[in-house]
């Protein structure tokens, strides 16, 4: 049986039907949807005002390919400026490729371009050293959990060295979902609380973050990509099948199966989360170390360097405020435990 035509255009034939909606599309009009609702969340939630310098989180992958490829195209018209920002995590065998997707990337589209490393900024740790220094600790499962704090971290160094006053990233639908479900299946009320909305608006000092493709299903990220012939790296993570995140993910899979909204109901919940008084998170201050937002005496980012650089990461991830805390704390004198490694202690 042939194709119907697409519904939009009514002279091709169409190439797909939108998981969302069952409309039939070409692959043009597709894409053309697709931008156009891109836009539609950015002036509707007003993320980037004319004239914002915006650092774009440049990982090489399909969704912040996606993300580059169509601010690229918006950007005159929402008058606003693009710098490519990459992470080297210092994942051997993983991150060399994806970082040269992105510099394909950065020349084809001629975007400047700018690379971080963990190794420059962390005082020497990259995510190879990270994962042997827990390998012993029962947390090597928790490679993401120090890789996504410490992440976030650098993105945001890279940005204000290329004096960026926003940060997009390519977090889409499902990424959020995700997130959400992990947080309900942690008892994590803090993130709960800050889950909702399509980013952060710069508390202490931080530059504004957004998610553009947050109302945008994987599955049609991965169909813009195909239709627009867009060049990314495609391999997961050697770290990513021991993180907690890949179990939500099969539960959302199956949620979605049977209940095909299942995935931005999720994302609209924690928008519209509302905690009681007793639960909700106390206003951040500043890192007592770096001077960065925190919650408590130390960072995220400090207070798992911290453990780290005495050797003892389990604090460092520790659930509750305990473990946070307990890193903040001077240790006894004689305690060989407390004596740090020869790594340096980074100054933000």
């Amino acid at each position: 049986m042939p194709a119907p035509p697409c519904t939009s255009c009514h002279a091709a034939r169409a190439a797909l039907r939108r998981p969302r909606s069952g409309q039939a599309l070409c692959g043009a009009c597709f894409c053309s949807a697709f931008e156009a609702e891109v836009l539609h969340t950015v002036l509707a939630g007003r993320l980037l005002p004319p004239g914002a310098v915006v650092a774009v989180g440049a990982s090489g992958g399909k969704d912040s390919t996606v993300l580059a490829h169509v601010l690229r195209g918006l950007a005159p018209r929402l008058g606003i400026s693009l710098q490519l920002v990459a992470v080297d995590e210092g994942i051997g065998g993983y991150r060399d490729a994806a970082l040269a997707a992105v510099r394909r990337q950065a020349a084809r589209w001629e975007l400047p371009l700018t690379v971080v490393a963990y190794e420059d900024l962390f005082g020497g740790w990259t995510m190879d050293a990270v994962a042997r220094s827990t390998a012993g600790s029962g947390r090597s499962r928790s490679c993401c959990t120090f890789c996504g704090v410490l992440r976030r971290r650098a993105l945001e160094e890279g940005a204000r060295r290329v004096g960026a006053t926003h940060i997009v990233t390519g977090h889409n639908a499902d990424d959020m979902a995700e997130t959400v479900l992990m947080n309900f299946l942690r008892g994590d009320t803090g993130r709960l609380a800050r889950g909702g909305g399509l980013g952060s608006p710069g508390e202490g000092g931080a530059l504004p973050r957004c998610r553009p493709l947050q109302f945008a299903s994987q599955k049609e990220v991965v169909l813009y990509a195909h239709f627009r012939r867009l060049d990314y790296f495609s391999e997961e993570c050697v770290y990513a099948p021991e993180a907690f995140r890949g179990h939500a993910r099969d539960l959302l899979k199956r949620l979605e199966a049977a209940r095909p909204s299942a995935v931005l109901d999720l994302v609209h919940s924690a928008e519209r989360l509302a905690l009681a008084a007793s639960a909700r998170p106390p206003r951040p201050g500043a890192c007592s170390r770096c001077g960065a937002l925190a919650s408590r005496a130390l960072c995220q980012a400090c207070a798992l360097l911290d453990g780290l650089n005495r050797g003892r990461p389990r604090l460092a991830i520790g659930k509750g405020r305990r473990g946070l805390d307990e890193q903040a704390t001077p240790g006894t004198p004689g305690d060989p435990a407390q004596t740090p490694t020869p790594k340096a202690v980074p100054t933000f």
